[in-house]
């Protein structure tokens, strides 16, 4: 049976707990990390509404998470990031959504993700440093592609390029800060002993 969303909808891949964020072992022991993980992806999807929300993972423990939190499961083994999220806008676009926002699971302070505002382009919101892609708004069936990981800012912008759509750049401080590293962690306060960040304290 074919569900229609609306217009608009948020779309977040989200990783396998246990595999997610490795980068951060040498500060986060495994059960602080995945704890971590989760409460972030949770933060995000909770950042997301009124819009209706996908996930798209490759895990059952994800996808059974997913639902619990009202969440659509886009279910896409196999893909790696760039081709689950292809796959995951595809797959909303099939139900009637003309654009998506595909934000990632690591944002602690992420907020207004309904609220980018009106642009028929395609809306990108960098991270702190101006490399990665934290979050995008996008048409659809515009046939994007692509390319995360580093330096992907700077590969969508090309990619709007290719394909002679409107770009505009946002930089939210809400949506800039994501956490891959140690010192993310340090930076939002999310460091055991640390004073704790209001958006998304460690424990709790």
């Amino acid at each position: 049976m074919t569900h229609l969303l609306g217009e608009r909808a948020v779309l977040v891949p989200v990783k396998a707990f246990a595999r997610a964020k490795l980068r951060l072992r040498p500060t986060l022991g495994d059960e602080a990390r995945r704890d971590l993980v989760q409460r972030m992806a949770a933060h995000v999807l909770a950042a997301a509404e009124p819009l209706p929300v996908a996930v798209v993972c490759d895990d059952p423990e994800v996808a059974d998470w997913a639902r619990a939190h009202g969440a659509l499961v886009v279910w896409e083994p196999g893909r790696g990031l760039n081709g689950a999220v292809e796959a995951g806008v595809e797959h909303l676009a099939s139900m009637g959504v003309a654009r998506v926002v595909v934000a990632h699971s690591d944002l602690p302070r992420a907020a207004g993700l309904a609220e980018l505002g009106p642009f028929d382009g395609v809306t990108l919101v960098p991270d702190r440093h101006g490399d990665g892609t934290n979050v995008m708004e996008l048409p659809a069936r515009c046939g994007f592609r692509f390319s995360y990981g580093p330096g992907s800012f700077r590969r969508h912008r090309s990619e709007c390029e290719r394909l002679g759509v409107p770009v505009r750049v946002l930089s939210l401080p809400s949506l800039s800060h994501d956490v891959d590293v140690p010192d993310d962690l340090r930076v939002l306060n999310l460091v055991p002993g640390a004073a704790q960040d209001t958006a998304l304290p460690l424990s709790g």
